[in-house]
């Protein structure tokens, strides 16, 4: 098994680049997605995160009503490390058994958005990080996702730098390009990939 930790900028084309190996055989493992699924309405976690921020921060149907948590944790760190306490060890405990679920050949894609920031590059065999410029991703976030140019440029600067993703990167895909063309580049990366893969298990 080859562990690859995926990441990128915000309108790099992340999402982007874990489709298209998902289409060539990764098994994705999606940190976002796991960090909702892990409270969800019934679970512990979002009982846990009622139990430190109080019913507040529920909606009227009993789900986790996310502005309002977000408004609570991001204006105060103390209350980010507490949800960050809870979640965290949700998230990389469902994490763990999708991973054990996999083929042992199989080359699982830890979809990471926080991976440089957090420090995280160790955990993973290869590191692949999407790149595209600052004017490509405002773009995106502006033309495709409906941003506003200062929402855009606020979300950008609250990340890691481009220069400290490339510096932990095994492999950079420049993503200022067509998808017709990210596409090609997307199978070299998983050709690669598949080698490593397959290079690992034979050194067992």
């Amino acid at each position: 098994m080859l562990k690859v930790g995926l990441t990128g900028g915000i309108g790099a084309g992340k999402s982007e680049v874990s489709r298209l190996l998902v289409e060539c055989g990764a098994v994705l493992i999606d940190a976002d997605r796991i960090a909702r699924e892990v409270v969800a309405p019934g679970t512990p976690g979002l009982a846990a995160v009622v139990e430190a921020f109080g019913e507040d921060v529920l909606t009227e149907d009993g789900s986790l009503d996310r502005p309002k948590l977000g408004s609570i944790v991001f204006a105060d760190p103390d209350r980010l490390a507490v949800l960050n306490s809870i979640v965290h060890p949700l998230v990389g405990a469902r994490s763990r058994e999708l991973e054990e679920a996999a083929a042992e050949d199989a080359v699982v894609i830890h979809d990471v958005p926080l991976l440089t920031e957090n420090g995280l590059a160790p955990l993973y065999d290869v590191v692949v990080v999407v790149d595209a410029g600052p004017e490509t991703q405002l773009d995106r976030l502006v033309r495709l996702r409906g941003m506003t140019e200062e929402d855009a440029r606020a979300r950008m600067a609250a990340q890691s730098t481009r220069e400290k993703r490339r510096e932990i990167a095994d492999i950079v895909i420049d993503n200022d390009v067509p998808l017709e063309e990210l596409q090609r580049r997307v199978k070299d990366v998983w050709a690669e990939l598949v080698r490593r893969a397959h290079g690992a298990q034979g050194d067992r």
